[in-house]
């Protein structure tokens, strides 16, 4: 399948390219950014071309893999679904309901597939583990926790700055936690616990950090406490379940983002030739959008 990456940030060089050039299914037609220079810095680095107009890599190719903010990627994906292409996106999907539900229609309209890349969803041990929960049943309660040091003094010169390449990120600074990590923590939650009915309650706690509770569809209850500015030392992922069957956790993984971003490609490749929607899929990114949107109000009452 002929792709084309969209983007040329921190993600899009340290992720995205690497993966797209390395997947042996894929012939990496080329970048599109918003900063000309980027892009032709990105493309030389892996042998492919820059180009200046985004609706003509949108014709030179099948899929396109998205890399930017939020509002942008939207904008995109419903000109790339347009187009004709497929999408790899990032979550979260969009920056309000209003895009995201553009961007499910668009696809809809089109018949391309699509997978949002939601890490955790991608990673073996992870994916694995998810499946073996979301087949069982009688959970009672889970907990999520997301702490980034993102905003953290990670550099140690006290400046409230870490050394984070994403720490610069306008939409970060924006959107906070909720939007960046929360919908890791959702991707988890959704396919084990069922979906959220309503998120019942949302309160704000140090710096970005803010403190969810879900009702779930199967009866059970969820927290989320989600962080980009938590101490570096505190920082971490972990999700909790407990039910009938007793405790488990999430396992950890140490692999990288590039070989998770490879096999969310593979589901690409099978949504599109299969015709079958992966479970990661545009219309799964809007209902984590919509969440995120729910608790956001919630939060913007209570400040």
């Amino acid at each position: 399948m002929r792709i084309g990456l969209l983007g040329t940030g921190p993600w899009a060089d340290m992720a995205h390219a690497p993966a797209l050039a390395g997947h042996g299914d894929l012939d990496f037609v080329g970048v599109w950014g918003r900063r000309p220079d980027a892009a032709k810095e990105l493309a030389e680095r892996h042998g492919t071309r820059a180009y200046d107009d985004v609706d003509a890599l949108l014709a030179d190719v099948e899929a396109v893999a998205v890399a930017l903010p939020p509002a942008v990627q939207a904008e995109l994906a419903v000109r790339a679904a347009r187009a004709g292409c497929h999408l790899l996106l990032d979550k979260p999907l969009a920056a309000t309901v209003e895009q995201g539900r553009a961007v499910v229609e668009a696809v809809r309209a089109a018949g391309v597939a699509s997978v949002v890349f939601f890490t955790t969803r991608f990673q073996p041990e992870t994916e694995a583990w998810i499946g073996q929960q979301a087949a069982g049943d009688g959970w009672f309660t889970a907990r999520a926790q997301w702490l980034g040091a993102l905003f953290g003094d990670g550099d140690g010169d006290g400046d409230g700055e870490g050394d984070s390449p994403f720490a610069a990120s306008p939409w970060r600074r924006e959107k906070g936690a909720l939007w960046d990590v929360g919908p890791h923590a959702l991707s988890v939650l959704l396919p084990v616990l069922g979906d959220a009915r309503r998120v019942t309650a949302a309160a704000p706690g140090p710096g970005d950090t803010v403190h969810l509770v879900l009702d779930h569809t199967g009866g059970a209850s969820s927290t989320l406490t989600l962080s980009l500015t938590a101490p570096p030392a505190a920082a971490g992922a972990a999700v909790e379940l407990r039910g009938r069957a007793g405790v488990t956790l999430l396992p950890e993984t140490t692999e990288g983002p590039v070989p998770a971003l490879r096999r969310a490609a593979d589901a690409l490749l099978s949504a599109a030739e299969g015709g079958r929607p992966h479970p990661c899929d545009a219309a799964f990114g809007l209902r984590v959008t919509e969440i995120l949107a729910e608790a956001e109000a919630l939060l913007t009452e209570r400040r």
